[in-house]
């Protein structure tokens, strides 16, 4: 005669119970591996797809779309669902291992390990890899079944979601959920990589680095500074402005009116030539030739800028500082070069040219953001000077003379050339034996 079991009113025999018992379990580790892939895939999904699959129409984009529009809820149905199965699972277990067995304590023993093991093997380590193989596929395969857990589970999910937001703010946290998974060292990591798998190479991942920093630079660290500028005065013929133009191989070039501080616009040379040449007038003033530019602050965003001039449709613009005083001007071909790199014309000489593996010559303009990367070094940069004959000042605290050289880090860098008081070109030396040090920045 077979034993039963009173369950919802209805006597089932034993055996009936054990399998109703294992079934439920494995329906429910089956629901536990659904949900523990489920995060992987959901939020493993790169944003930049999403949109291409949508436009493809592919099966479950629109839902998964939708579910990705709000991550944080997203989270809650998930771990909601999930530890809703897993707890269950462990109940159903204990229960079915005490009916069986005499001893309470040994069933919930068990009941605990055994479910443990199940859940690690088939509701966590198997599905989580799977999905991470097969993150895309699966990720629009499960976001319709994701989508009614989160109707089925509306009233759980959304209590959690009202009460996981008010712990957010209690404890002054934020929900990482719904900042980017990707930060700013984490692409530059993915790049370096891409260079060593050899998928980039070495000018592909110099560009995409020089990107990643183009946000983040003002006009100053990019502009012609003033000492360098060539200009010509308001009241000077058109011919002396053709000849300067000629000698310095420049197609633009400022006028001003007195002083560099009162910049009237720029002339081109073009049209210097066509009035000249072409238009038959014997007089023309070199200021009717000038065409008016943006004054802009030091300290604006190069982006920014680079927007400003293309809409403009102007090539060049002049930098003042704080107190409206001309501190240099800046090309469409000097923001174009913070992601391309320099352009070089003719007969100029490189901004840092590597002698060897230890010895660079290191021109005293260069940004050091550009002689970091270019040297694989770790050059501080402060608040009072972006470049490298900047750094060299900072460390000496004074003028320095040709010849000098400071130490910094096991670093030998000697004044290889001074022009009254300015630093035109540094020797760096001991770059080979040099162990960069990380610097600690925001990365979002």
């Amino acid at each position: 005669m077979l034993l039963t079991v009173e369950l919802l009113g209805v006597e089932i025999p034993d055996p009936y119970f054990a399998a109703i018992g294992v079934g439920t379990i494995v329906v429910l580790l089956g629901l536990s591996a659904f949900f523990s892939s489920s995060e992987i895939a959901m939020f493993a999904f790169p944003s930049h797809r999403l949109e291409a699959v949508v436009n493809e129409g592919r099966g479950g984009s629109k839902t998964l779309q939708e579910l990705k529009s709000d991550p944080h809820r997203l989270l809650v149905t998930i771990l909601v669902g999930n530890n809703l199965v897993n707890i269950a699972m462990s109940s159903i277990a204990t229960g079915l291992l005490g009916y069986f067995l005499a001893s309470q304590s040994l069933a919930v023993f068990l009941a605990t390990f055994g479910i443990t093991a199940l859940v690690l093997l088939f509701g966590e380590s198997a599905p989580k890899s799977y999905a991470v193989d097969n993150t895309e596929s699966w990720a629009l395969r499960i976001s319709r079944p994701l989508k009614y857990s989160e109707i089925v589970l509306w009233p759980l999910v959304v209590l959690f979601d009202h009460l996981t937001r008010i712990v957010n703010k209690v404890t002054g946290g934020q929900a990482a959920i719904e900042d980017s998974y990707v930060t700013r060292q984490e692409i530059r990591e993915i790049i370096e990589t891409g260079e060593r798998e050899g998928v980039l190479d070495e000018e592909e991942r110099e560009m995409l680095q020089r990107t990643l920093r183009f946000n983040r630079t003002i006009v100053k660290e990019v502009m012609t500074p003033r000492l360098d500028m060539t200009a010509v005065p308001a009241d000077a013929t058109v011919d002396d402005a053709i000849e300067i133009c000629v000698k310095n191989s420049h197609e633009r070039i400022p006028v001003y009116d007195g002083t560099l501080d009162n910049v009237r616009g720029v002339a081109h040379i073009n049209e210097l030539v066509r009035s000249k040449y072409y238009t038959g007038h014997e007089r023309i003033d070199l200021v009717d030739l000038t065409e008016p530019t943006l004054h802009v602050p030091e300290s604006k965003n190069v982006g920014e800028l680079l927007q400003e001039m293309r809409e403009e449709r102007l090539n060049m613009v002049i930098v003042i500082d704080e107190f409206g005083t001309t501190e240099g001007l800046a090309t469409i071909e000097d923001l174009v070069e913070e992601i391309v790199g320099e352009i070089l014309e003719g007969d100029e000489e490189r901004p840092i040219e590597r002698l060897s593996d230890d010895v660079a010559i290191v021109r005293g303009e260069v940004n050091i953001d550009d002689v970091n990367d270019a040297l694989e070094i770790s050059l501080p940069e402060g608040e009072e000077f972006e470049t490298i004959a900047g750094f060299i000042f900072n460390r000496a605290g004074r003028l320095v003379e040709q010849g000098e050289t400071i130490e910094y880090e096991g670093l030998d860098i000697r004044v290889e050339r001074v022009e009254n008081t300015r630093i035109m070109k540094a020797r760096i030396t001991g770059i080979e034996a040099f162990e960069p040090h990380a610097v600690d920045e925001p990365e979002r």
